[in-house]
């Protein structure tokens, strides 16, 4: 009988879920983002059950051997403990791991080896494994603290940048046509309405927006994406000191903002590599397959 895993990504905007039998796929799925917060785990914990649940009837499975979840917010061992708990009454695998979707996107980079993740979607950190497997983070601290470079703070800037040309203290700019189709907003109030009521994941869910725009040559819209680069790159540089200075170190990119082909790779990819001992990786970086490997090693 095959040996049934699961493995599952679950950040701020998208969880999925893919089922496998070591060597190939089964079944995926994919829902809302279900990262988790303090005195919300089990809101979470439902839409991560909802997510799994349906990935394993698309595999015709209805249990798993072994089961790892990756999930944002899982840095602290309290909402981890309540995940898990909630987790067991599903009784959704026989063995079952809770952690970070830092970790599962080092898994599927690097394996155990030393290396640098950069993630950018609706937030963004950078973590590196160092050559002694300790691990290091920088950024990482919310969209009230932090998320550099992310697609909230992408989208954020483009709100500002439309108010801005609205009351005519910067040039006109075709964010400002291109969010409010977008938004729906129709006119400028309408947009002030939204963005009043708009969480973080519906403002990154406007990064696309100005890659698009961007892509025409509107100036304002480049000049958002080359600060975000700049921006993501500073939260590597602040990692290579945790490497012996001899050490080339290699950058791989996570998340849907950055993956290589996307439009801002190439100009975080020049930034990053302005620091001679790091190489951005080419190819892109699925979490899920850490979550996968990990899965596999809980049950030997």
């Amino acid at each position: 009988m095959s040996t049934i895993l699961v493995g599952a990504d679950v950040g701020g905007s998208t969880s999925r879920v893919v089922v496998s039998d070591g060597t190939k796929v089964l079944g995926t799925a994919e829902g809302p983002g279900a990262a988790l917060r303090p005195e919300r785990v089990l809101a979470s914990a439902a839409t991560i059950v909802d997510v799994v649940r349906r990935a394993l009837s698309n595999a015709g499975q209805l249990r798993a051997d072994a089961m790892v979840i990756g999930a944002a917010g899982a840095g602290r061992e309290t909402e981890r403990e309540e995940l898990r708990q909630a987790l067991r009454v599903e009784a959704l695998a026989g063995q079952l791991r809770i952690t970070t979707d830092i970790e599962i996107a080092l898994e599927a980079a690097f394996g155990s080896q030393p290396g640098i993740v950069l993630t950018a979607g609706t937030g963004s950190i950078g973590v590196a494994r160092d050559p002694a497997g300790v691990i290091h983070r920088s950024g990482g601290y919310g969209w009230q603290m932090g998320d550099e470079g992310s697609g909230y703070s992408i989208g954020r800037s483009a709100l500002g940048a439309v108010g801005r040309a609205a009351d005519g203290r910067s040039p006109a700019t075709a964010l400002t046509a291109a969010i409010l189709a977008a938004t729906r907003a129709g006119q400028l109030e309408g947009l002030i309405r939204w963005s009043a009521r708009a969480g973080p994941a519906e403002v990154a869910a406007l990064a696309p927006v100005v890659l698009e725009v961007a892509a025409t040559g509107d100036v304002t819209a480049r000049g958002i994406l080359d600060y975000a680069a700049r921006e993501l790159s500073q939260l590597v540089f602040h990692l290579v000191p945790h490497f012996p200075e001899t050490v080339r170190v290699t950058v791989a990119c996570n998340g849907g903002l950055i993956s290589p082909g996307r439009p801002l790779f190439p100009i975080l990819k020049a930034k990053v590599e302005e620091q001679p001992r790091l190489t951005m990786r080419e190819s892109p970086v699925d979490p899920v397959e850490g979550a996968l490997a990990m899965a596999r090693a809980l049950i030997g």
